[in-house]
């Protein structure tokens, strides 16, 4: 999946903690943040912290990888 937005990195952690089984609350709590942070960050808040993105994401057995970019701007 190419992440470009903040909206683009939450759409991928709510796809993986649905595929997952998971509710809201119990990946919360399973990947050490709050309940309103997961919420806000599947949401797409841009302001999130990103130490708590990346925890979450390794949490879920998600990664990012940096490159260069390979596309246009849109």
């Amino acid at each position: 999946m190419r992440i470009q937005t903040s909206i683009d990195v939450g759409k991928a952690i709510r796809e993986r903690r649905k595929q997952d089984g998971l509710t809201l609350s119990e990946a919360a709590s399973l990947c050490g943040v709050g309940y309103r942070f997961l919420s806000d960050l599947e949401n797409g808040k841009p302001t999130a912290e990103l130490g708590k993105t990346l925890q979450v994401l390794k949490c879920l057995g998600l990664e990012i990888k940096i490159g260069p970019r390979s596309w246009p701007d849109a």
